[in-house]
């Protein structure tokens, strides 16, 4: 299958399997980048009108329980929907995919083998993990390729997934570790930032100065980490004089064993993922 890889030379029609938080937020991305016109974008799901009319109002784009119409007239298959419902959708499309389309999975703990038993088919699958800051186009988006996918299938894929944030190409059996750390990820920064409000509004700051003091926080230690060519222990430690106010509140987060606690999330959510490739072996 040959396709042409520079996205801003092509007209390409997408169509969205599943309607969930991480279609959303790829949608959101997508349509604000102005990478391809709404009425080019189709997305479905199994049974949730009313989300549909949802999506399709909110973003312009075609939305239909229909999921042949959306098969018939994309270019690419986004497989959006719950891993518990991918096999069953899959059995569904059997004979529906065709070869001069490329299938791509959002689904986390699924294999392209596993996808492409379901399919039947020899077809170019692209298997990637986003995550929710897709919306705002700053995704970390681990991607790999199938066993019938070529570098211009990859490469096509990396354009549309650079549109929402930045690519990381990694072999298919990294991509449950890439789901435990940035798939997740923005879950565990979101759970530390409302604890970091809640001290703050404990210790007498208003919620909304608590909110701002704690998001500017992240933002510029973020940017500290991408601009800078230290490693973060020596940008700590920069910052973390003995016997001051940061080294007191450190010594609280090592008694609670923080660094491992996050490590320890990040393994088992890797590990969960695997767990739910398993489950259909």
């Amino acid at each position: 299958m040959q396709m042409e890889t520079n996205l801003e030379k092509m007209v390409l029609r997408i169509g969205f399997l599943g309607a969930g938080s991480i279609a959303e937020a790829m949608l959101r991305g997508i349509t604000k980048q102005n990478l391809l016109l709404p009425q080019n974008i189709y997305v479905t799901n199994r049974s949730d009108d009313e989300r549909l009319r949802e999506l399709g109002s909110r973003f312009g784009i075609r939305s239909t329980r229909d999921l042949q119409e959306v098969i018939d007239n994309v270019d690419i298959l986004i497989l959006a929907m719950k891993p518990k419902d991918v096999m069953e959708a899959c059995h569904g499309m059997r004979g529906m995919v065709r070869p001069d389309q490329l299938v791509i999975s959002v689904i986390a703990g699924v294999s392209t083998e596993l996808i492409r038993k379901w399919l039947q088919i020899d077809y170019p699958i692209i298997r990637t993990m986003p995550n929710t800051s897709s919306a705002i186009g700053l995704s970390a988006t681990g991607i790999a390729k199938g066993r019938f996918a070529n570098d211009d299938h990859l490469q096509l894929a990396m354009g549309l997934f650079e549109s929402i944030g930045r690519v990381f190409v990694v072999p298919e059996a990294e991509l449950d570790v890439v789901t435990g750390l940035s798939g997740s990820g923005p879950a565990y920064i979101y759970y530390m930032v409302e604890a970091m409000e809640e001290a703050g509004a404990k210790a007498g700051l208003s919620r909304e100065m608590a909110r701002q003091l704690t998001v500017q926080t992240l933002l510029g230690a973020a940017q500290m980490l991408s601009n800078s060519h230290e490693e973060p222990e020596v940008l700590r430690k920069k910052i973390t004089s003995p016997s001051g106010t940061t080294q007191a509140g450190l010594e609280v987060l090592e008694s609670y064993d923080f660094q491992q606690g996050v490590a320890s999330a990040v393994l088992r959510a890797a590990e969960r993922a695997r767990e739910l490739g398993a489950q259909f072996r």
